[in-house]
This record gives C-alpha cells, sequence and structure tokens, in this order.
C-alpha cells in the first residue's frame, strides 16, 4: 500500500512539474493545473482499481474533459475505466477512446 501511495506521489509531482512547462500551451495557468490534477486524479484511480488492470489506459484532460485512451481486454473494463474517471473531482465529461483487445 505505501509503494502504491509513493507511485501516487512521485506521479503527482511529475505532472505538477510538466504542468509548469505548458504554458506554450495557450492555455491559463489555472486551467492547466487543473487539468494536470484530474489527470493525475483519474490515473491514481485507475492504477488503484487492482481489480479491472486498468494501468494500460492513457489519460489526458482538456478543459475538465477526460480522454481514455489505450485497450483494455473487456467491455466491463472499458465501462469501469469510464466510472472511475467520472468520479474523479473536477471533471465534466468523458471522451471513452479505449478500445477492446481482441485475444
Amino acid at each position: 500500500m505505501i509503494t502504491v501511495v509513493r507511485s501516487i506521489a512521485v506521479l503527482l509531482v511529475i505532472v505538477l512539474a510538466a504542468v509548469a512547462c505548458q504554458t506554450a500551451t495557450g492555455k491559463r495557468a489555472g486551467t492547466a493545473i487543473d487539468d494536470a490534477t484530474i489527470t493525475a486524479s483519474v490515473k491514481s484511480r485507475l492504477v488503484a482499481d487492482k481489480a479491472a488492470n486498468l494501468t494500460r489506459v492513457d489519460v489526458d484532460t482538456n478543459s475538465g474533459t477526460v480522454y481514455l485512451n489505450g485497450t483494455v481486454d473487456t467491455a466491463e473494463q472499458k465501462a469501469k475505466a469510464e466510472q472511475l474517471a467520472l468520479q474523479a473531482r473536477g471533471v465534466k465529461n468523458v471522451v471513452n477512446n479505449l478500445q477492446i483487445q481482441k485475444k
């Protein structure tokens, strides 16, 4: 459990450091920080849900809209990822672009 908490903390520090470099994107600083915080929150929720194994999901946020990209094994995992993203604070909408990997 401590390892997960440390991983989340490191991820949050990296994301916040990256936000400092995002001023060239044209976003206001507050929007960039909010989006980075939302992205970190969604990623931590996905990683924490061990049962769904959602570590391969890429998360991007733009003005409160979360974009989920990547592949998952089942339709249930796709739905779970969207559900977890919607639960994160500050999320206005989720665009679920996850693809179900055929075996």
